[in-house]
This record gives structure tokens, sequence and C-alpha cells, in this order.
């Protein structure tokens, strides 16, 4: 059951939207959003590069960089080991052009997600040695890879790592303690003794930063370090990092390039997806371009996404981007047969009552475990593991609701696991298969929450009766754009809305539209994309199937509902109409 919160943050919303020259409403998100302070409402809506922190103030940034510039003119070579999704593919292509254009003796491997595990290995690392290279630099990866960086410390490997994600840890006397890598340097804000004062980078966010600081050890102008921000803005959206901040300015920034961005394989996958490169927003970016580049580390091998990116050559890029987009509605199959299985096994096994779902589904792919568990999650409404059976055990992937921080609970857990790692809202693990059950047991009798408290929270910006929602407030919202996590589209709430027709449309039946009207206002146009038998099958227990079939034939009925909804602009061959996208109901 989804909990509505409408949020009640004060501020002067009038002077506000004075100042600013904006509505009232504009001005209450924005103070939703934890925007407070002239200064920071003008980054918010106007912010650009010059607002971002200095880049040195990142632990180990001079020392990194100043080690990788080292190597670079000494001639040593350079391995740069990414990771198999958007967010390491972006990065791996970053670094690979920076050091390029500084000279680098460089190469780049993306891990096989089946055959080599994520990020650092042994069995890379042995390649490496063979291979006469000097260097490995990490990127999205690397900061849990403690032993395998202490192996190649002692094969006298020098090993750079740049990363994103949580700090292993070790409770000692009650505290938190950081383990120590024996990395030669390690760049990752989230670094207890880091200053940089923004911690939400991805993995492309992370590795941008210290291309600028190269860049100025080469005398290379800026201007071309910014040119590469279409990619970061790319692993941003798709790692699902929080669009505040630092990351916002990025994303902004990446959108702006990517419209006339030169990257012949970027501009070939927004071509084979159908999107014109002036209209590309977050939203294509996280559930559209980012799918097909994620389906090759799912069901090939990332490293075709990664030269797509790289390659000079127009029909190859074509060529890659046509399999790329080929891949991922395999995926798209895949995970919806993934699902159906793991609703049969959640119902049949009695889990549905467990605050944390852990589902074990041997036969279906490793590589779509964390879709699945999105989905499931989606349905549940609680966190959720779904196992799959590897070579070597099981491994899988978890998806988190906000109030359950999935890394911090399976660290009570961490003596059932041969690898794991992750945040708050996603992870990833391998165990033995006969620590499932055992894992299922601990991980939901040391959940700290009831059923009802791990579900999701729905956050609702203001009560706003559907009358007052107008075209130009919307081209106002564009101001807030881009959304995403930590930074979604407006979200509103009316009650006792009257259905006044109903009706089902698109090709697979997956829209709903309706006409709906408060009380003495106008009819409002609704359009639904969610589960629309769940939606009818709910109108029918509250209010019967004779008024379900009276809101389809249009005729008089008693349903009434209250919504939560974002208002949109249906721009149909030149003509603007408001329409309101229902969200949630009751």
């Amino acid at each position: 059951m989804q909990k509505w919160m409408v949020a009640a943050k004060k501020a002067d919303f009038k002077a506000i939207g004075e100042k600013f020259q904006i509505d009232q409403v504009v001005a209450r998100i924005i103070r939703n959003r934890d925007v407070v302070g002239e200064e920071n409402i003008r980054i918010f809506l106007e912010g650009g590069l010059s607002d971002l922190p200095d880049a040195h103030q990142m632990k180990d940034m001079k020392k990194l960089t100043e080690m990788l510039a080292e190597k670079i003119r000494n001639h040593r070579k350079i391995r740069i080991i990414g990771d198999y999704d958007v967010d390491g593919v972006t990065s791996s292509h970053l670094f690979l052009t920076a050091l390029k254009r500084v000279g680098a003796d460089v190469d780049v491997v993306i891990p096989h997600r089946i055959y080599d595990g994520y990020g650092l290995s042994i069995h890379l690392l042995e390649e490496a040695v063979a291979e006469g290279v000097d260097t490995i630099l990490t990127c999205d990866n690397g900061i849990a890879a403690l032993e395998e960086i202490r192996w190649a410390k002692e094969k006298r490997l020098t090993v750079l790592v740049t990363d994103h994600h949580a700090i292993p840890f070790e409770e000692k006397d009650g505290n938190r303690v950081e383990k120590e890598s024996m990395a030669d340097a390690v760049v990752n804000p989230h670094q207890s003794a880091c200053p940089y004062p923004y911690k939400e980078l991805c993995g492309a966010g992370v590795a941008w930063h210290v291309i600028t600081v190269l860049y100025e050890l080469f005398d290379i102008p800026k201007e071309e370090a910014e040119e590469l921000l279409d990619f970061v803005a790319l692993g941003t959206v798709c790692d699902v990092m929080s669009l505040t901040g630092v990351n916002r300015i990025l994303v902004k920034e990446g959108l702006k390039r990517i419209k006339t961005t030169g990257n012949k394989g970027l501009r070939a996958l927004m071509a084979a997806c159908g999107i014109a490169p002036q209209d590309v927003s977050a939203y294509h970016f996280g559930f559209v371009l980012g799918p097909c580049v994620n389906a090759t580390g799912r069901l090939d091998t990332a490293r075709r996404a990664l030269r797509l990116f790289e390659t000079e050559d127009e029909q190859e890029a074509e060529i890659i981007a046509d399999e790329l987009v080929e891949l991922n509605q395999e995926r798209k199959e895949l995970t919806r047969q993934g699902v159906e299985e793991a609703k049969r096994i959640c119902g049949e096994s009695g889990y549905e009552k467990d605050p944390v779902l852990v589902l074990f589904l041997p036969d279906v792919h490793e590589s779509i475990a964390g879709l699945v568990a999105g989905k499931i999650r989606e349905i549940y409404e609680r966190p959720v593991f779904v196992l799959t059976r590897g070579e070597e055990g099981a491994k899988g992937s978890g998806r988190s609701t906000e109030a359950y921080s999935m890394y911090e609970n399976m660290c009570a857990c961490r003596d059932l696991f041969t690898k794991f790692g992750g945040h708050p809202m996603a992870a990833g693990l391998s165990l033995p298969e006969e620590n499932i059950d055992l894992f299922r047991k601990r991980i939901n009798e040391t959940c700290p929450l009831t059923v009802e408290e791990v579900c999701p929270v729905i956050h609702i910006d203001m009560a706003m009766p559907v009358g007052y929602a107008t075209t130009e407030l919307v081209h106002q919202f564009s101001q807030l754009a881009p959304f995403g996590k930590d930074n979604p589209s407006p979200l509103f709430a009316d009650r006792n809305l009257s259905v006044k027709r109903m009706w089902v449309l698109g090709k697979n039946k997956n829209v709903l539209r309706m006409t709906m009207e408060p009380e003495g206002g106008q009819p409002v146009s609704v359009i639904y994309f969610g589960d629309i038998q769940a939606f009818q099958d709910y109108i029918v227990q509250q209010y019967g199937a004779k008024e379900l079939e009276y809101a389809l034939h249009g005729q008089k009925n008693e349903i009434r509902l209250s919504i939560v909804y974002s208002p949109k602009i249906d721009d149909y061959q030149g003509n603007e109409n408001l329409q309101l996208e229902m969200k949630c109901y009751r």
C-alpha cells in the first residue's frame, strides 16, 4: 500500500516568485526539493559550469593525475578497466578519449558480466601482467576490490582507482571504520577524508572530474573536456544518480551538447531509436538510449557498446546501433518472462508477507536479475533480491525502497556472501546456493521495518485542484528540468473527481484515457500508462462491475477518485493541449 505524503515545507513563495519571475507553484516545488536561499535558487534555475566546485578538492586527485601524467609521458602501458553497465561504458569511453588525446599508450577492457564478473578480477589482472601493462586505471569500480588490488601490487602494477560506490567498512568498537585500499591513489568522493562537497557523482562524473585536472596538466583547453559532457549526462541519468547540485548542472550541460554531438555512435543510436538530437531529454537517456547500451552488457558483451562510441565509421555505427536496439527488444521479453516467474514463486511460497523479498529464479538469465527485481519491487512495493543460478553458486541483484538502506542491511549478512556491494537503493551479490534460505531468513529477521514501513512513499508537491493546471504553468516547469532521482516531475493531488468517461487505447491496449470532472469545475483530460487491468479491478472492487461498464460507455456513474497527477502538454500537429497524467489513485 503506497503512502501519499503531501509536502508541507514553508517559505515566502510570493517573494520567491516575484524575485525569479516564476509562479508561486514553481517556487513551492523548488522549496520541496530542499533548495533554499537566493543563491541556491539561482543555481537551481540558472546554474552552469562556473558554479561547479573545484575538482582539485577531491582526495587523491593531485596524486592520481600527476602519477597518470608521469606514466603517459614515460610511455608506460595503461589499461582502463571499466564496467558493463551504461555508467561503466560511458566512463571507459571518457577515459579512453581523454588519454588518447594526451598521447597515452592506452587500451580498455570491459569485463564480461558472466565470464569475468564485476570490476577487477585476478583473471583480468593476470592478463594485464602477461601483456606488459604497467598501470591499471579503474572507472566505476575498484573501491571494493581490496584483495585483487593487493594481488596487483604484489605483481608491481600501479593501480589508480576512480569509483563512486560505497566504501567498504567494518565495525570496530561500535564505530564504522573504512577499509584501506593498497591502490596507489583512490578518487572517490564517498571517502570520509574527501573534502569535495558533493558526494553523489556517478562513475562517469568522477572520471570527468579527473579528466578536467589531467587536461590542465597537459595545457588542453577546458572546452575540450566540456565537449565530453554528453556522455557524463548519459552515465549520470542511467545510473539513477541524484539530479541535484553538481549532477543537475552536468546533466543540463550534457543535454545541451548532445544536440550537436560529433560522436557518430551516439548519433546513430539516437537515429535507431527514432529520436531527434534536439528532442533528447533525461527521460530518453534513462528509458530509451540507456537500456540499449545496457542490453549489450546483459545479453552479449558491453565491448560492443563501447565500440559504438569509439567508431569513426558511420556505417559501422549504424550497424551496431541497430544491433543494440534489437538486443534491447530481446532483453524486454526475457524480463517479462522473469517477472511472471517471480510473481508465480512469490505467490506460491508465501514470501509476499516478508518485508524484504528474496526470490531464487534459477533459470532466469543472471544479467536481467536487477531488472526483474525492479519490476517486482514496483508490484509488491518492498525491497527485492532476485537470485539466479551462476557457474559458481547463486548470483543476483537487489532493488530497494527509500525507507530501506539495502547495502547497510546486507552488511549484517556479509558472512553468507562470497561477494557483494552496492548502495542504499541497489546492490549486487554472490553466495552459495545453500545459503539462500538462510539469507532470506536473516535479512528479514534483521529488517528494522515492517511490511507497511518499507513500502514506497509517493511525495506530492501540493494539493492542487486540477482546474489550476494550465499550459502556461507547465511551460514554467521546464525550468525545473532535468527530472529524475531527487528531482522528479512535479506531482499534485486532487480529490473527489467524478469519471465522466473512460476508454482504453493503443495497439497493446496499454493506455487509458478518461474525462474527469471536479466538483463545480470543468472537465479535464486524464491519461494513465500504468496497469490498466489492476485499475479496473480496483474500480470493480470499490464500485461494482456495472459502474465500470457505465464509465466505459460514457454513461452516468458513481465512481469518485482521488488522484496524484502530473500536468503535461500534448503537442499534436502544432496544437498544444493540456493533459493530466494520472500516477496514482484511490
